[in-house]
């Protein structure tokens, strides 16, 4: 009886635990491997548009607009709902970046 619920209960139950506990175990690995960093600049001029995701100004969304800012392709102006507070903010923002990774890179 014993052996019947250790084959058709137990057996199975730890088969299954361990293999689940192994794809965890690659799916943390491949995280950490294949891991993307994010612009810190994208996520924070996308924190300053003002999120309506619209798409007026031709990109998908505020994060596309706030990409195309930080690598040069766009400008805020294209912002339809932003106002001139903002712009001026994104452009400051941007110079300061701009200002302290030439500080880095020079040391």
């Amino acid at each position: 009886m014993f052996v019947k619920i250790l084959k058709n209960i137990i057996l199975p139950v730890l088969v299954f635990a361990v293999i689940g506990g192994l794809f965890g175990l690659l799916i943390a690995y491949f995280s950490k491997v294949f891991a993307v960093k994010a612009d810190e600049r994208v996520e924070r001029v996308t924190a300053m548009l003002p999120g309506y995701n619209c798409g007026a100004c031709g990109y998908p969304g505020c994060v596309g607009l706030a990409e195309k800012i930080v690598s040069g392709e766009a400008d805020s102006v294209l912002c339809k709902p932003g106002n001139q507070d903002m712009r001026d903010l994104i452009k400051t923002y941007l110079n300061e970046a701009l200002k302290n990774e030439q500080n880095n890179n020079k040391k």
